[in-house]
C-alpha cells in the first residue's frame, strides 16, 4: 500500500494515536503523519502510508486554522488545558481587535509556549515546565500569511480567527500574545486545522470511518496529486535506467530543481535536474 490519506483528527486523540489506529487496521508499520496537532485540536492530518513516508519532506507545509480565543483570561499552556494565571474585565471592540491583528501579519518573532515539545539542551520544554524549572526560550521567526476575524461574540468574549501561516507557527502563542496586545489576556479554547499544504478539511475523512483495509484503500490518494513539482514521463529505456538508480538526460526542456519521474501515471522517483541531467534522489519501485 502506497499513498496519502487526508484524515480528520478528532478531539482527544494525539497525532500518534491516529497513526497507531491505522497501523492496527492495515497491519502496516510504515505509516507517518505531517504536522502534529495537540489533543484538544482537531482537523486535517495528512497521513503517509508505506513508501509515501519518504515523501514527507516534499509536501507543501503551509497551514491554515480556525481558532477560537477566549478573551479575559490567560493560562499556563496558552490554551484550554492550562491553569488560569491572569484575568481581566477589560472589554474590547472589533475595531481594536482588527487593529491589533495588524501586528501579527507577515514575518514575526514568536515565543513558543513553555508547554510545548520543542527541545532545549536535549530536553522538551514541557518537561522543564512540569519540574517548575525556568529555561530561556529563543523566539522563532514564522510567517503569518493571513489573519482575520471570522466571528466576534462580544458578550461572551469569544473571538474566532482564520490564520494561514508557515510551518512551526503556534496558534496558542498568537492567542496569548493577542490577549496581551489588547490588554485583556486570552487563551485558545478551540482549534481546527482547515488546511495542511494541499490537504483541505472539506475532503478529509473521519478517523472512525477508516475501520478496514478496504476503507483505507478506497480513500488512498496518489502521491502525484499533492506533489507540486514538474513531472517528467519516462520512456522504456529511461525507466530501466531509473529503476536501477542511474542518471538520465532529459529529452525535453526542464527547469533545474526537484522533479517527479512518472511512468504510466504512477510515481517512479523523485529526482534533481541540473542542465538537463536527471539524478534520482529517491526511487519508489
Amino acid at each position: 500500500m502506497f499513498g496519502f490519506l487526508n484524515v480528520y483528527k478528532p478531539v482527544g486523540k494525539t497525532s500518534h494515536d491516529v497513526v497507531a489506529v491505522l497501523r492496527r487496521v492495515t497491519k502496516i508499520k510504515q505509516i507517518g503523519h505531517t504536522g502534529t496537532l495537540d489533543p484538544f485540536a482537531e482537523g486535517v492530518l495528512p497521513i503517509c502510508i508505506g513508501k509515501a513516508t519518504r515523501l514527507i519532506e516534499y509536501l507543501n507545509d503551509e497551514k491554515a486554522y480556525a481558532g477560537t480565543v477566549l478573551l479575559g483570561k490567560s493560562t499556563t499552556t496558552y490554551d484550554i488545558e492550562g491553569e488560569v494565571v491572569n484575568t481581566s474585565d477589560k472589554t474590547v471592540s472589533l475595531d481594536e481587535i482588527e487593529t491589533a491583528l495588524n501586528k501579527f501579519k507577515g514575518d514575526i518573532e514568536q515565543l513558543p509556549p513553555i508547554y510545548s515539545a520543542i527541545k532545549v539542551q536535549g530536553k522538551k520544554l514541557y518537561e522543564y515546565a512540569r519540574e517548575g524549572k525556568e529555561v530561556k526560550i529563543e523566539p522563532r521567526r514564522v510567517n503569518i500569511k493571513e489573519i482575520k476575524v471570522l466571528n466576534f461574540d462580544k458578550e461572551n468574549r469569544l473571538l474566532e480567527l482564520y490564520i494561514a501561516c508557515s510551518k512551526g507557527t503556534y496558534i496558542r502563542s498568537i492567542a496569548n500574545d493577542l490577549g496581551e496586545e489588547l490588554g485583556t489576556y486570552g487563551h485558545l479554547v478551540k482549534l481546527v486545522r482547515v488546511q495542511a499544504g494541499n490537504f483541505g478539511v472539506n475532503e478529509a475523512i473521519k478517523l472512525e470511518e477508516l475501520n478496514s483495509v478496504e476503507k483505507v484503500r478506497e480513500n488512498l490518494i496518489s502521491p502525484l496529486k499533492y506533489l507540486d513539482y514538474q513531472q517528467y514521463n519516462l520512456n522504456d529505456e529511461e525507466f530501466e535506467k531509473v529503476s536501477h538508480g542511474n542518471q538520465i538526460f532529459a529529452q525535453q526542456p526542464l527547469n533545474d530543481g526537484t522533479i517527479v519521474l512518472v511512468r504510466d501515471s504512477e510515481l517512479v522517483a523523485i529526482a534533481e535536474c541540473s542542465a538537463g541531467k536527471i539524478k534520482c534522489s529517491k526511487v519508489f519501485i
